[in-house]
């Protein structure tokens, strides 16, 4: 049994034994956290779990704001394309991916690559299967094409 599962039987144990009014200030906290067990138990076991969403949030935030802007893309699937980019920038930084690398390598790559594994292209399984090394463009001075013209 993990450690913090005391914490859990604590609480019910609090509300089922010191006879506690379901106004008190207490009885209403013990009932917060037995309500939300399933939540704090991913919480609680893993470290790396965030206990907010504010990250999230924060990288997701030029998306609304660029609501105004979507005014101006003159027709509707325009806006809707531009919203699926603005989405793809948002992941890839996300993922701790330069969004300009992403988006050349995915661009190049999209046409040789088989559309029952579209999957792959997504900024998270791009990173494990594609990011050591990714498709440049002509211009990009890594191009191998590039350096050997040189």
């Amino acid at each position: 049994m993990k450690p913090f599962y005391n914490l859990f039987q604590w609480c019910q144990g609090q509300l089922e034994n010191c006879g506690l009014l379901p106004t008190d200030p207490l009885s209403k906290a013990l009932n917060y956290v037995l309500k939300r067990e399933a939540s704090l138990s991913v919480f609680l076991e893993d470290p790396d779990v965030q206990p907010d969403t504010n990250h999230l949030e924060h990288t997701l935030r030029p998306i609304p704001l660029g609501r105004k802007n979507w005014l101006f893309c003159w027709t509707e699937l325009g806006a809707e394309h531009l919203g699926i980019i603005q989405s793809l920038i948002s992941t890839c930084k996300l993922h701790d991916l330069n969004p300009y690398t992403y988006l050349v390598d995915v661009l190049q790559r999209i046409s040789q690559h088989p559309a029952s594994k579209v999957n792959e292209l997504t900024p998270r399984l791009w990173k494990e299967r594609f990011a050591d090394n990714p498709l440049r463009a002509l211009i990009d001075p890594r191009h191998p094409q590039r350096q050997s013209s040189l």
